[in-house]
């Protein structure tokens, strides 16, 4: 009975693991800001910050959170993304750690259809967790990528200024 009952709990704390938000990531997280990537007057993504504090800082966690509006596929979110790593990070990021990074986020994105939402959560010290919808789609334990990987919506040098400007509740949308 006891060798069952250890089975049970192994399965229950799986399970748990598994189906795990990332709003337990991220504790009293609260919505620092919004807005809305458009390109070439497409509406692309809404997109949310959540933080439990009003400012970011290497020390907290948060998540960024992006409602698609369009279909798009995963092989051309993950290319999106490796451009803007190679050059947001320059010479600092080696073209094995671009490759690298490819196939993590290989693992963590997804097709996407209009409504669907991945929320990227930042964990500091240890990396990046990716949940489509409420569902942990693949963890990267790499600090180096998750500050890269968020830096493409928060560095000063992001190709949507305002938009950043938005997310952190610097301007309204």
């Amino acid at each position: 009975m006891s060798r069952f009952r250890h089975v049970l709990w192994l399965m229950l704390f799986l399970a748990q693991t598994a189906w795990a938000n990332w709003q337990e990531a991220v504790p009293g997280a609260r919505l620092m800001g919004a807005g809305e990537f458009r390109m070439f007057g497409f509406h692309i993504y809404n997109a949310r910050l959540w933080s439990a504090t009003q400012s970011l800082g290497d020390g907290q966690p948060f998540a960024l959170e992006l409602i698609y509006q369009r279909t798009i596929s995963r092989d051309d979110l993950v290319e999106a993304s490796v451009n803007e790593l190679k050059r947001l990070g320059g010479a600092a990021v080696s073209a094995q750690q671009l490759a690298a990074w490819q196939t993590q986020m290989q693992q963590a994105f997804v097709d996407v259809q209009a409504g669907m939402r991945i929320t990227g959560v930042y964990l500091p010290g240890r990396g990046a967790r990716f949940y489509v919808g409420q569902r942990m789609q693949h963890e990267i334990n790499d600090p180096q990528f998750a500050r890269a990987f968020f830096d493409i919506w928060l560095d000063p040098r992001t190709r949507n200024p305002t938009l950043r400007e938005q997310l952190l509740g610097v301007a309204m949308p």
